[in-house]
């Protein structure tokens, strides 16, 4: 299949909001709109006339508006500061200080944004690695501290403001930008590239309700704890980005800056007090992005880890197709040949009656062909798991039946011991069936290799405990080499020439993802290989307990 080229900035992978299909001009209005909209809303507690405020939401916005609609969006940022200094403060600058004021917010955040836009960044705008993530926050630390750099030093050149306020003014608006952008693009990016999978729960409603608590306790006792008090956000922040990923983290520390915002401006704050109060919470913010994406990692680590898993075991079952092929020829070759015996008797009987009973013979012969393709079929049927009580006795029983040409061809003997009253364990018969053939097929290898003549295996099955079943395979064969028996089981690790050392880690991680345990013994008179299973309490168990 040909593919497309994309030149949009978001991985073609990436399911888009709705949103960025429409038209670029009704996508241009709906940013301005918000845009003073969030000017607007956060216009508390501002520096002198200026937009200077604590939180500064629409900085965000711009940045997010790049990172997803690409450079030919980059015209509005200069139009948006403008606009909003027109609606929310009616022109608090002169003609010359709003086209400067245009030129550097505009232009500082189309930088940034296009710094991260750089394809040798390798920027993600889905923010799923943590290098996104800290790109993402960095280029914001820089591009906000050099934008209000330059606007305070315009504002002190015009001579609105006094150049002893520079670092007060100028800090307030760093921070205020930062914690803009820390809040509102991640939330934003998250959203349009259709991240978003979080859903309300009774758990999210629970930490909702914590942090308004924490609100409640941080404002409602004001006096000399009142900035100690705050550390008191990262119980729930971290509590939701650990239970539920960077989504989650983003939405309470969005929740929290609205609340916090809103306390503020009802709560009698001062200018200085609100300032502390955002630096604080960008403080959190990192903290809470940062578990966030981390989690996220994680996850996506054990889904990999599965998948590879799952990769590694097709790999072994195709490698012992050799062995499954033998061994249906083996078993179908009965049933065939009395088929044939079967039919021949039917077509030469003298009687309906005799005919009649031989073709019930054949027809129970052609069903005992389709169970034998069927056990074959799901036995290398991959990704399948059906955990369930099971008979030991059948477990092995069929486990071995696929390993009797392999034992034939190596001329070694099986013997097969299973202790009396076994109780069924918990178990996916495929997988575990798959475990018994490995070390069977292990050990007759390893025999062979030997060039021994007198090779034997024994498998063995007995209760250990109360609810417990061990299972061995035992062979006399040369046992593990001293060298590579600590390291029997690591991935890769193996003495065969054509081996790939895949054998012994899937027998462990299937034995282990049942719950049970691999242990490996070795000595000059041969290895033992046992794994445990839970066994599955009798009725009579069940009902003394």
């Amino acid at each position: 299949m040909r593919q497309r080229q994309s030149t949009t900035t978001v991985p073609a992978a990436v399911r888009i909001s709705p949103l960025r299909s429409r038209r670029h001009f009704f996508v241009a209005l709906a940013y301005l709109a918000a845009y003073v909209l969030l000017d607007w809303i956060s216009y508390v507690h501002p520096f002198a006339t200026f937009g200077i405020t604590p939180w500064n939401p629409p900085t965000g916005l711009s940045l997010a508006a790049i990172l997803l609609f690409g450079p030919e969006f980059i015209p509005w940022l200069f139009i948006a500061p403008v606009l909003a200094d027109a609606v929310v403060r009616d022109f608090p600058l002169p003609l010359a200080g709003e086209v400067a004021a245009s030129l550097i917010i505009g232009g500082g955040y189309a930088s940034a944004a296009l710094l991260l836009l750089w394809p040798r960044l390798g920027f993600d705008p889905r923010l799923i690695t943590r290098r996104s993530l800290l790109l993402l926050l960095t280029v914001a630390v820089m591009a906000a501290a050099l934008v209000a750099m330059a606007y305070v030093a315009m504002l002190v050149a015009l001579g609105s403001i006094p150049p002893e306020a520079y670092w007060s003014a100028m800090l307030r608006f760093w921070v205020g930008d930062l914690i803009g952008i820390t809040i509102l693009t991640p939330f934003l990016l998250i959203i349009m590239t259709g991240r978003w999978t979080l859903r309300p729960t009774l758990e999210l409603l629970i930490l909702l309700l914590l942090i308004g608590v924490t609100l409640w306790i941080v404002f409602g006792f004001a006096g000399a704890y009142r900035f100690q008090l705050f550390y008191l956000f990262f119980l729930p922040i971290v509590w939701t980005a650990v239970r539920f990923g960077l989504e989650g983290a983003i939405g309470s520390l969005l929740a929290t800056q609205i609340g916090l915002i809103t306390a503020i401006h009802f709560g009698g704050q001062s200018s200085a007090d609100a300032t502390a109060y955002q630096a604080l919470m960008i403080v959190l913010s990192v903290t809470g992005l940062a578990v966030g994406v981390l989690i996220n990692e994680q996850q996506r680590i054990q889904q990999q880890l599965r998948l590879n898993q799952e990769a590694l075991g097709r790999a072994l079952r195709l490698s012992t197709m050799g062995e499954f092929a033998a061994a249906l020829a083996h078993e179908i070759n009965q049933p065939l040949t009395a088929i044939a015996n079967y039919t021949r008797l039917a077509k030469e009987a003298e009687t309906l009656e005799a005919a009649s009973e031989a073709w019930d013979r054949v027809i129970a012969q052609v069903d005992r062909t389709g169970e034998v393709v069927r056990r074959l079929r799901n036995f290398i049927h991959l990704g399948r798991s059906d955990i369930g009580p099971i008979a030991v006795s059948a477990l092995l029983d069929e486990a071995l039946s696929y390993c009797h040409s392999a034992l034939d061809s190596y001329g070694v003997t099986s013997q097969l011991r299973v202790e009396r009253d076994l109780p069924s364990v918990s178990a996916d018969p495929l997988q575990i069936g798959q475990v018994i053939v490995n070390l069977v097929r292990n050990s007759a290898e390893a025999i062979a290799d030997a060039g021994r003549y007198d090779g034997k295996i024994v498998i063995e099955a007995e209760r250990v405990g109360t609810d417990a079943v061990v299972i061995r395979v035992r062979d006399n064969g040369p046992g593990f080499d001293p060298d590579v028996l600590d390291r029997a089981s690591a991935p890769f690790s193996t003495t065969k020439e054509e081996g790939l050392g895949l054998g012994l880690p899937l027998v462990r991680s299937m034995v282990e993802a049942h719950g049970g345990r691999l242990s490996i013994e070795s000595s000059s008179s041969g290895a033992t290989v046992s794994f445990t299973l839970r066994a599955v309490p009798t009725r009579l168990e069940t009902q003394m307990s």
